[in-house]
């Protein structure tokens, strides 16, 4: 098949691996010059995605997969389209379709008869069948069912391990037409892999969900219960901590029978998914109380975190605090929606003098992001983790000269690796 990939991102760039290393004739679109340079050079232009520089090195140069800005280039003669374009949204939950708008109508006006054509990138309900297709009908002078077929197929993956998930999970289709879903799961299956699942009901592979309000719905379900579940588990460990109760204890003694998966509490959610998907939800159904709940009580936990540090320090006017960790989760250079930000508001909002370390972003990148750098060595008073990095698990107090106060915010270090200091973590006495 020849196969078009739009958008050569973190999710993107991987998606066009895996199908050229299927056999395919992939040519990938970005609207970023140097990305596509990159890639034609063979070269990942971000790091820590898992295999994919060795795969690149392989199939770049035999000719398997190219990149482009050209729509013109990539889309006429495509047997199948795959989108994957960035989908914002703002505070408030509204969605913001500009690149999105601008990829489909680019796309149309160079959309050709025969075509599968499938969005990938997670949407409110409702979204393919009354934006998509309008669309690319409009631009392309095409009929939706008639002369190409228009599916919606969620991004089950996370970045730096896209090829592993992509073997694990379920791909997950949903049609306009049982004609166009048919020629999904037979597109898919032409490209992926899938592993053993003996834990599911029904073989792995590519399940076509009947329809694509269907499949949208099951991948804001999938992430926004995952939000729901660590709003619930944060709940329990601030009710826990102000009772002297451990509520590691608590979440591990609850989860040894098969009907409680509570999470892990922490200072905060982030990332492109989890405290963004469940603002889709709400766009489609804001009576949601309980989605709106959960995502209220994540979203104030970088405050309650630096409560925590004022509690057991005092008064933060004039306090020097460090924060660890920008990114949004350990090993992942990606500070999307990061606890990093609304921590040091907090904390500078409590008169701290506040710097932020992370291992994977050098001094210039962190003050491109508003920070003041911090170095390991470099004395404060008090230091409180956001990001899980691994390198946090070693960190001992002689790196954090003065410190008197450490608040664990994603429960990486124990009070035995801090004698002398006042180790405080969420949802622990």
């Amino acid at each position: 098949m020849k196969i078009a990939v739009i958008a050569l991102g973190k999710i993107g760039l991987p998606l066009a691996v895996q199908f050229a290393s299927k056999g395919h004739e992939v040519v990938g679109v970005d609207v970023n010059q140097t990305v596509v340079d990159l890639i034609n050079q063979g070269q990942e232009p971000f790091p820590g995605e898992a295999h994919l520089q060795e795969k690149l090195s392989e199939l770049v140069p035999a000719g398997k997969l190219k990149a482009t800005t050209s729509y013109a280039e990539a889309v006429p003669g495509a047997d199948a389209i795959v989108l994957v374009v960035p989908l914002f949204v703002d505070s408030e939950a509204r969605p913001d379709f500009g690149w999105m708008d601008a990829a489909t109508e680019e796309l149309a006006k160079h959309l050709t008869p025969g075509t599968l054509v499938s969005y990938e990138t997670t949407l409110p309900v409702g979204t393919t069948r009354t934006r998509w297709k309008p669309a690319l009908e409009a631009g392309s002078g095409l009929v939706e069912g008639k002369d190409f077929h228009l599916v919606f197929s969620p991004e089950r993956v996370l970045t730096g391990r896209v090829f592993e998930d992509l073997r694990k999970y379920p791909k997950l289709v949903g049609g306009l037409s049982e004609e166009g879903a048919r020629k999904a799961v037979e597109f898919y299956e032409a490209v992926l892999d899938f592993d053993e699942r003996p834990d599911l009901k029904r073989p792995n592979g590519v399940w076509d969900l009947g329809s694509a309000e269907a499949s949208e719905l099951a991948k804001l379900a999938e992430t926004t219960y995952r939000d729901v579940n660590i709003g619930l588990a944060n709940q329990f460990a601030r009710f826990a901590g102000s009772q002297g109760i451990d509520v590691y204890q608590v979440i591990e003694a609850s989860n040894s029978q098969p009907y409680s998966h509570i999470h892990m509490p922490g200072i905060a959610v982030g990332g492109h998914c989890i405290p963004v998907y469940p603002r889709l939800y709400l766009w489609n159904d804001p009576e949601a109380t309980v989605v709106r709940a959960a995502r209220a009580a994540n979203a104030d936990m970088p405050d309650y975190t630096v409560g925590l540090l004022e509690g057991a320090y005092g008064d933060l006017s004039g306090a020097r605090v460090v924060v660890l960790g920008a990114a949004y989760r350990g090993g992942v250079k990606e500070t999307a929606f990061s606890g990093v930000f609304d921590a040091v508001r907090s904390l500078q909002a409590r008169g701290a003098v506040v710097t932020v370390h992370d291992p994977l972003y050098t001094d210039a990148e962190l003050e491109k992001l508003g920070f003041t750098a911090h170095h390991l060595g470099d004395a404060v008073d008090a230091a409180v983790v956001q990001a899980d990095h691994a390198e946090y698990r070693e960190l001992a107090p002689e790196a954090l000269p003065g410190v008197k106060v450490f608040v664990d915010g994603r429960r990486v270090s124990s009070a035995e690796q801090w004698p002398g200091v006042t180790y405080r973590v969420i949802g622990k006495a």
